[in-house]
């Protein structure tokens, strides 16, 4: 089978699980007592679905259901009132909050890495990108893995004279807001002359361009000198090798539970009263340089008092209890004083 087959039997099998899992969804939620439909992110996907595994065995009367079809779309069902809740990892705009009539709750509920995982069999070591090779990189400008600015802070790698495949984000998603979010803190012409931060990009040259998180770490596995952004969970899943960043403090940094850690402490407390916080350059010598919150959007108000009470206990428990599955699914979970903030922000959905 070439790699295309490879490639379409493995998409399948994606989309069987996605149909498998929404068959089970509606058995589910034809048997419990009440239904709470979300949508929204794949980056946080695989937590909010141990979430739900967990709390429904403990909760059977409440069916709760999460689609994971990137967070613009989810964005969108929220604001047309189609979901109970909706998952993102781009914070609503104030435009966009205005046109929720019942008011918007926005709750962070965990974070994560953005990492760029990549595919070159052979080599010895990590690879390292210094900040210019990876904007360029992604911005078209560097096309073969043996460029001089790569080889410069990999010298005791040999790198192969092989075109630079990029994977990227067909959908509107989170996860390229933060990607793209971060390449506008760390390089003016991105931000000024290039695509900027924004959920959809036109990738330049012959950028591969698939949906979701799942979607880009299984074309990476498959595609020889190939290069994307995903979620950290997706690509350690996978076995994917994942490049080591430069920082702001000039360091080059592993992706890890504690560099992502160490990102996210370099914003202290207090956070935004509406929690729409981002840290698209965090400091400190041992800083991953991509990290992201992930949000739950909840409405403000709900007519139906038990299907708003039943949701904010969901999302406390996942503040709570929850917090205890997002390292060995690859997330960072929320600093205490922040967990807090985020339960007080959730008792004032009614």
């Amino acid at each position: 089978m070439g790699a295309w087959g490879t490639w379409a039997k493995g998409a399948a099998l994606v989309c069987l699980w996605g149909f498998a899992q929404g068959v089970w969804a509606s058995v589910a939620a034809t048997a419990a007592e009440l239904a709470l439909r979300g949508a929204g992110a794949t980056f946080p996907a695989p937590l909010y679905k141990k979430w739900i595994e967990v709390y429904g065995k403990q909760n059977p009367r409440v069916a709760i259901t999460y689609e994971a079809v990137g967070s613009g779309e989810g964005i969108r069902r929220f604001l047309a009132e189609q979901v109970d809740f909706a998952g993102s990892d781009a914070a609503l705009s104030d435009e966009q909050i205005a046109q929720v009539a019942r008011g918007v709750r926005m709750i962070p509920v965990t974070a994560g890495l953005v990492v760029l995982a990549y595919n070159l069999p052979g080599l010895t070591g990590p690879l390292k990108l210094s900040r210019e090779a990876y904007v360029d990189i992604l911005a078209g400008r560097i096309r073969r893995w043996n460029d001089p600015r790569i080889q410069a802070t990999n010298p005791h790698l040999t790198l192969p004279n092989l075109g630079i495949t990029l994977v990227a984000r067909l959908d509107s998603s989170g996860t390229t807001f933060a990607l793209t979010n971060h390449l506008s803190a760390v390089s003016a012409e991105w931000r000024d002359r290039g695509p900027g931060a924004a959920k959809v990009v036109d990738w330049p040259g012959n950028a591969m361009r698939v949906p979701y998180n799942e979607g880009v770490a299984s074309r990476i596995k498959l595609s020889e000198g190939s290069i994307g952004y995903v979620e950290y969970g997706f690509a350690k899943r996978l076995g994917l090798p994942m490049a080591w960043l430069q920082n702001k403090a000039g360091q080059f940094v592993e992706p890890n539970d504690d560099s992502g850690q160490e990102a996210l402490s370099s914003h202290p407390a207090p956070w935004p009263e509406n929690l729409r916080l981002f840290i698209p350059d965090p400091g400190g010598a041992g800083s991953y340089p991509i990290v992201t919150f992930t949000w739950l959007l909840l409405y403000g108000h709900y007519p139906d008092p038990e299907r708003a009470a039943q949701l904010k206990r969901f999302v406390a428990w996942g503040l709570d209890s929850g917090q205890t599955y997002g390292r060995e699914l690859g997330y960072i979970p929320l600093a205490p004083e922040l967990a807090a903030q985020c339960r007080a922000a959730l008792e004032e959905v009614r």
